[in-house]
């Protein structure tokens, strides 16, 4: 597939919206009859996300476009003082656009407002289609983020790389990423990245590994993890963390 970034020149009238994207199933089985019915149901669904993928694909490839591997969605969130509750906030969450396509792509960043122009606190989201920006979203649940903090002079161009190494499947692990974050506040701007499981260590250190690469990152920047069920039993996205490294 073309990189992201060779196409940054295309023209921004081309633009394709892909199929829905299936949530990642979630089940508990308590009988071996109930546990075959739930790979059923797990096979038939990542068949039909394949399917709807390679749909996607042709669609995307006879008009001339790039498919992407991944359809995505731009969130925005204007945060309102107070306690956060799961109501408030979803009801905050405003979709803006989605794309499946490199030209797709272009045409939404172009158009978006640049980090350092958005009020405090605001929060941008680029998730999969089919995951809101949720801790307690089913594939985010079990999952967790990586945090990075920045000063605000340099968090726009962090934040553009990474959207691009995510956009265009860069990161190891790139099934278990849900999407990322960035969180503008008063004295920092805060960046994270969601993956599904954080109780798989080995994908979890290998997507700290591979957000360092591709941000390249000073080592005196100190990156944070923190579980999504931790921050729902404080209420807060990025104090108490976990993990440093």
């Amino acid at each position: 597939m073309e990189s992201v970034a060779e196409k940054k020149e295309i023209e921004n009238n081309n633009n394709s919206n892909g199929d829905n994207a299936q949530p990642i199933l979630d089940s508990s089985s308590s009988s071996p009859l109930s546990a075959t019915a739930d790979y059923t149901n797990a096979y038939n669904n990542n068949n039909k996300e394949a399917r709807d993928f390679r749909e996607r694909q042709a669609h995307d490839l006879k008009a001339g476009l790039h498919p992407l591997k991944y359809k995505f969605v731009f969130w925005y969130t204007r945060r309102n003082p107070g306690v956060r509750t799961q109501t408030s906030y979803e009801d905050n969450i405003k979709k803006i656009v989605d794309f499946s396509t490199v030209e797709g792509f272009w045409v939404c960043y172009c158009h978006l407002a640049r980090p350092s122009s958005l009020p405090s606190p605001t929060d941008l989201h680029i998730f999969k289609e089919g995951i809101r920006p949720l801790w307690e979203d089913s594939a985010n649940c079990n999952g967790g983020k990586w945090i990075i903090r920045f000063k605000k002079v340099v968090s726009g161009r962090y934040w553009e790389d990474l959207i691009l190494a995510l956009v265009g499947d860069q990161l190891d692990y790139g099934d278990n990423i849900c999407g990322a974050v960035l969180s503008i506040r008063f004295n920092e701007d805060i960046l994270s990245v969601w993956n599904r499981n954080a109780s798989d260590n080995q994908a979890v250190m290998a997507l700290r590994d591979a957000i360092k690469r591709h941000l390249k990152l000073p080592h005196s920047y100190v990156m944070e993890y923190k579980p999504h069920d931790a921050s729902l039993r404080d209420n807060s996205s990025y104090r108490n963390t976990w993990l440093r490294g």
